[in-house]
């Protein structure tokens, strides 16, 4: 067969339909479909992915099609037959036939006919997938119950629901040599940093892979820089809710939505933007306060709470009279810090049992684990009871925290603490805290330092980290994003305020 050029189509059909056929696998793959057809006496052929496609759409286009009389499309039959006849919203021509082929895999309709040097493809998508329900890791007590779902347009649908700007844009990057998987860069254009942006697109254009089956996940480790990939703590963020995606958007921050998942991924992200929950704006301020200060307290617990109690059991010596109730009553058969480690390998161990577990032996299996083994373990002599309170205590902080990712980098963090404190004691635990808040304090998340407002020290950005503001009166976008516009409010509103 003697083909065109690469991206190229030729005007003889039957070319085409044999590079088709020969691409996509035409009667070796059950879901590839190519009909042959004629439109207005032409020869033409009609391609699609079964299952991609509204089987009703797809009907009334083909019955528009076989009522082509000869001569109703030329000259210039492409672009007629999309302007006066084919009876639908969504339908464009490429002459690219890469493109074409790219198109109709990821579910439009494509039709090629004799004569033509372009592909007409049309959009009758219907994709599976689940309607919008509550994530399960970011729920709240009142509120929307809506979140991301597996698909694209979707996710769109959902932050343009809630944002009806002109100028958010949601641009399209085919990610992926082989899936060409469609991930989407969203943004205010009057608003976000350009240059982040650009940096930020430029890296998605930059990625080299055959395809990106585990989604958002494989992106961020595209994205992120190479120095970071061993890094714990999480340099994005990831949401599954469409109100607080589109908080950060207004913010000047920039979303990354890939098709299949339902987490969207926040840039750039700083330590304090995964302890922060939308249940603490959905009730009023004392409450929002308290809330978040309870979850400061169990994460500062679930960090620091079991290596400082190992600590200063080793060294009762040093704690004031009223502390001297620290410390196991009882010397165990194993060292207080092996115990603590083995604690928490264990309730790893058993949330990933859970993970893996059917939901209708869920429940029982979180007892057995929670209390049979926990009590027998003290009964045995293998843990003091001061291990599994605080064990469990840490736990709480550590499921208390609304990033997983953040959670589980705390846990990470802790256990290191409980090795070095096994080491060295006290002394060399201080010197390991000063070292990891160092090593956070030179992370930076595209361009953004990690403990932004702390360091560099924003005394208003950090206060109201610390406390949770009224809506009305928080009205700076932060500066560290340099967003293009300041003000959340327009002007007059703010003149009005002053």
């Amino acid at each position: 067969m003697r083909r065109t050029g690469k991206d190229e189509f030729s005007r003889k059909v039957e070319e085409n339909i044999s590079r088709l056929q020969d691409i996509l696998g035409v009667g070796e793959t059950f879901d590839v479909i190519l009909r042959e057809i004629r439109v207005a006496g032409k020869k033409a052929a009609l391609v699609w992915v079964d299952g991609f496609i509204g089987d009703d759409v797809l009907q009334r286009v083909l019955d528009r099609l076989f009522m082509l009389e000869p001569g109703d499309l030329s000259p210039c039959a492409s672009s007629k037959l999309i302007r006066e006849q084919i009876n639908y919203a969504e339908v464009e021509s490429t002459d690219n036939f890469e493109d074409f082929i790219t198109m109709v895999l990821a579910g439009n309709a494509g039709l090629v006919i004799d004569g033509e040097n372009q592909g007409i493809l049309i959009d009758v998508r219907k994709y599976p997938g689940r309607d919008p329900d509550e994530p399960d890791l970011e729920r709240v007590i009142r509120g929307s119950r809506d979140g991301f779902v597996e698909t694209l347009v979707f996710n769109t649908v959902l932050i343009r629901r809630r944002l009806r700007d002109p100028s958010l844009r949601a641009e399209i990057i085919h990610v992926g040599k082989r899936s060409r998987t469609d991930v989407a860069l969203v943004y205010l254009k009057d608003i976000a940093n350009l240059d982040l942006v650009n940096q930020v697109r430029e890296k998605l254009k930059a990625i080299n892979t055959d395809g990106i089956p585990m989604a958002e996940k494989t992106v961020e480790e595209f994205i992120v820089p190479r120095r970071n990939w061993f890094n714990p703590f999480p340099l994005v963020r990831f949401t599954e809710r469409p109100d607080v995606a589109v908080v950060h958007l207004l913010e000047g921050h920039v979303l990354i939505i890939v098709d299949t998942s339902p987490s969207v991924i926040i840039i750039p992200a700083t330590f304090f933007h995964h302890v922060q929950h939308a249940e603490e704006y959905r009730e009023g301020v004392p409450v929002g306060v308290y809330v978040r200060w309870v979850r400061f307290i169990g994460m500062f617990v679930a960090l620091v709470g079991p290596p400082l109690w190992v600590g200063f059991a080793k060294r009762p010596d040093w704690l004031p009279e009223f502390l001297k109730f620290i410390g196991p009553k009882e010397a165990g058969r194993i060292d207080i810090a092996v115990q603590f480690i083995i604690a928490e390998i264990g309730v790893d161990l058993i949330r990933i049992a859970l993970i893996h577990t059917p939901n209708a032996i869920a429940t029982a299996l979180g007892f057995i684990g929670a209390l049979i083994l926990g009590e027998m373990a003290v009964e045995v002599g293998l843990f003091t009871t001061e291990t599994v309170l605080y064990t469990a205590l840490a736990a709480l902080g550590t499921f208390a925290t609304p990033s997983q990712e953040f959670g589980l980098a705390l846990r990470l963090s802790r256990l290191l603490f409980l090795v070095v404190v096994y080491v060295g004691g006290l002394p060399l635990l201080g010197a390991a805290f000063v070292l990891w808040f160092v090593y956070l304090a030179t992370r930076r998340s595209f361009g953004v330092s990690y403990l932004w407002p702390l360091i560099p020290f924003n005394a208003g950005a950090l206060w109201t980290v610390l406390v949770r503001q009224p809506v009305p009166t928080h009205w700076k976008r932060p500066a560290v994003l340099k967003p293009q516009e300041m003000d959340r409010m327009p002007k007059e509103q703010t003149r009005r305020r002053q």
